[in-house]
Order: C-alpha cells, then structure tokens, then sequence
C-alpha cells in the first residue's frame, strides 16, 4: 500500500470519506510519488512544527497534517507543485486547525481564543523562519523524552511523534495490546499539557541530564529491536533501524561526544546483526559468528564515530561502550580478541557508570583473560551483594564458566537457574541445548 493510501483519517472524517478524497483527488502518478516521498520524508518535520505553532496541541497538529497532505492531493495537480512544499504544507496545516477550532468553538470557548491567537501569528508570518523549522524536531525529541514522563511513555510517544511508527506497530513490538499503548500516548500528551512542559531545547545548564534522557529512549528502542524482551524472535530490525535513524538525526541537530558514541555503539552493534541467529532462529554466540558477514561499511564507520567521540574527552558511557564493541569488533577472530583492552575499557566504564550490568559484563572478560574462576569470583560478589539475583545472563555466564572449568553439576544448576528467568524464545532454546549438552555426572 502506498504512503498516500496510508494517510490516517483525522477524527472529524470517516475512514470511507478520507478513502473517496483519495480516489477523487488522486494526482498524476509523478506527483503521487512526490507526494508519497513528501509523506515519507517530510511528515515528522512538518508535524514537529505544527506541534510548535499550534501551542503544543499534538492531537491538533496531527490533525492539520493529515488535512494538510490532503490539502496537497486536492490543489497540486491543478496549481502546480509548490516552490517549498514543506513550507506549503505547514501553512495549511495552521490553517486547517484554525478552521478546525472554530467549527468547535461553540463547543469550548477557549478555543475561540486559540483561533484568534493562531489567526494573528499566522497573519504576520511568524513562526516560519527557516531556523525555527530545522529546530523543530530537536524541540519535538526532547519534549518527548522529557524526564518527568515515564519511561515506557517517553518510548512510546517517541516512536509515535517523532518516527512516524503506527500505534498498532508499537504494541506489538513492546507485546502490549495496542488500546494499552493507544492510552499510555494520551496520557504522556496529558501529562506535557498538565504539567506545562515547554516545546523547547533545553538552556545549555540543563542539556546533560535532558540529553542523557533522550539517548536512554533511543538505546532502549534499538535494544528491543536488538535483543526483543520476549517472543519467539531474537531481532526486530525495524526498531533498531528507527533507533539508528533517530540517532542520525540527532546527531545532525546535536553533535555531542555522547549523541556520537550512541550512533556507534548502535552500528558496531547492529553490524552483527546478520549472524547472530542461524538459518533456523537459534541464538548464535559472538564467538561463534561468521565475521566475514559482519557489515564491514557499519563497522568502520561505527570506529570512527567512537575515535571523534574519544578525542573529545568529553565523553561518557556510550562512548566507552562503543569502544568496547569496537574492540571486538576489529579482532579478526574470537581468539583474537584483545581482552586486556576491553578489561581496561570497562574500569573506565566504572568510575563513571557503576552498575553491576557493567560489573558482570567485566567479570566475563576478566574469565576470558584470567580464566574463569577468576570470572567467577567477581559474579559471586556481585550476588553477594544481593545483585541481578533475577538477571538470566548473569546465571547463563556463571554455567559457562563452571562449564569451562570442569564442574558440571554446578553448570547445570546455574543454566536451570537462568532458563527459569528467560523469557525470550531463542535464548531459551540456547540454553536447553547448553543443558543437553553436558556430560552427565558420575553417580557413586
């Protein structure tokens, strides 16, 4: 189906009204595939500053750009396709939720008033320099990622505002059903007009903790998309994808040390992508992957993004990360691998994010470097602590290295452990095949 015949139905139409426009009103075939490139790469800026000149009224703005792009199917092939069609499409949207809001305004007589002000801003122009524009989805990324709204809100109101991804598309990615994610977006909107969240890029004071809201949205989004929390299938490309696309984005709105070390993260991880199920599903380890099939182009651009991000000496966790990933990366085998540099890169990775994520995934490369009981000491310190005592991986790695070191009952405790708390399908079949895999123990 094209992008065109995708066009959603604002409220006030029926799904068969918008479908008789479309089919009255349907351009020439080259100015339909201008119109369908419009929609595909124009919509989200169109729709981020209509957001900003209708006052920050999503559902409004959502509204005037859907009749905005019908606007365009009806006028274009008799006037002529406009000099700026961004700009054309804007101008219409602001004016179709003028007339919008005085169709309803004996309805509310606050929006009379909206009407007025928007009719007078629209008079003088304002609000259409090109500089407010281009500014305009770096305004819309941290709205929705503001750090008063809740993390499964920001993620959803980020797939939806600012790439475009339907409701239903969303749902199903995150295994919620789509009225459940259909409320979690209304109540984010609720909470930015409640709470009077303003649309703007925040003053340069307040821009390390806003920013570090905005790459957590993006890195857990090309993480569900990298590894699903749940299902029968390990990868959703699609979420990745939007991931790295979004991180391009901000990367040209918002050229920071960390905004660069995500985008690397993600394409040195995403370059992998390819060989990390087999042919049948099943999870296929690091070291087992075929790296001749690893996206050479990804990787060498994802290296150099983590060498601007280091020269900065500005950055921070995601740039260490990426050059974590890096490393592993550019070994040209799993033996290969230099393990004393990734040791290294993770105390660095310490003193600024101590986690025991980032703990256990040292103790790992420390099992491959010292031997694992060595690795194993420092997982029973992390439990000791009472940490990740839930954490699958963190019992996956501890068999493994039991394994490895010859004491098979306490591997097959510990992969029984971690396949009570998978829930994610292949990594499951993974770790039944590590259990049927193990030797059995002598009985005396």
């Amino acid at each position: 189906m094209s992008c065109v015949a995708q066009i959603a139905a604002p409220a006030a139409f029926t799904p068969t009204g918008i479908s008789a426009i479309v089919a009255y009103t349907m351009p020439p075939a080259d100015l339909t595939e201008i119109i369908e490139s419009l929609y595909r790469n124009e919509s989200r800026r169109v729709l981020a500053t209509l957001i900003r000149l209708l006052h920050g009224k999503f559902e409004l703005a959502e509204e005037a750009l859907q009749e905005a792009f019908i606007a365009a199917m009806k006028q274009w092939p008799t006037e002529g396709l406009p000099h700026n069609p961004r700009a054309w499409l804007i101008s219409a949207g602001r004016f179709k939720a003028i007339d919008r809001l005085r169709s309803h305004s004996r309805l509310d007589d606050t929006l009379i008033e909206l009407s007025y002000l928007l009719d007078e801003e629209a008079g003088d122009g304002s609000g259409l320099e090109s500089d407010d524009i281009e500014d305009d989805q770096l305004r819309l990324i941290f709205t929705c990622c503001h750090p008063r709204l809740s993390a499964e809100a920001r993620i959803a109101l980020t797939l939806r505002e600012v790439c475009g991804l339907t409701t239903e598309a969303i749902a199903a990615a995150f295994l919620v059903p789509a009225p459940t994610l259909a409320q979690r977006i209304v109540r984010a909107k609720a909470r930015i007009r409640d709470a009077r969240i303003p649309y703007e890029v925040p003053a340069q004071a307040e821009l390390p903790e806003r920013l570090a809201s905005v790459l957590q949205v993006i890195y857990l989004v090309f993480n569900e998309g990298y590894t699903a929390s749940e299902g029968d299938t390990l990868l959703r490309h699609d979420l990745s994808a939007e991931a790295i696309r979004l991180a391009r984005l901000l990367q040209t709105l918002l050229p920071e040390p960390e905004v660069l070390g995500l985008l690397a993260l993600m394409l040195l991880h995403d370059a992998r992508r390819a060989t990390r199920v087999s042919e049948s599903g099943d999870l296929v380890l690091l070291a087992d992957q075929d790296r001749t099939r690893w996206d050479q182009a990804q990787i060498r651009e994802g290296c150099d993004l983590v060498m601007q991000a280091l020269q900065s000496r500005r950055f921070g966790p995601y740039s260490l990360q990426a050059a974590i990933a890096a490393v592993h990366a550019e070994a040209p085998s799993s033996e290969a691998t230099d393990w004393r540099e990734i040791i290294g890169l993770y105390d660095a990775l310490l003193k600024i994010n101590a986690t025991p994520v980032v703990e256990l995934n040292q103790a790992v490369a420390v099992s491959m470097l010292h031997g694992p009981a060595n690795g194993l000491a420092r997982i029973e310190t992390i439990l000791g602590r009472g940490d990740l005592h839930d954490y699958h991986l963190l019992h996956a790695a501890r068999a493994d290295m039991f394994r490895r070191q010859g004491d098979i009952a306490a591997a097959r405790e510990a992969y029984q452990q971690a396949l009570s708390l998978a829930q994610q399908s292949p990594e499951r079949r993974f770790l039944q095949q590590r259990l049927a895999s193990l030797p059995e123990v002598e009985k005396f």
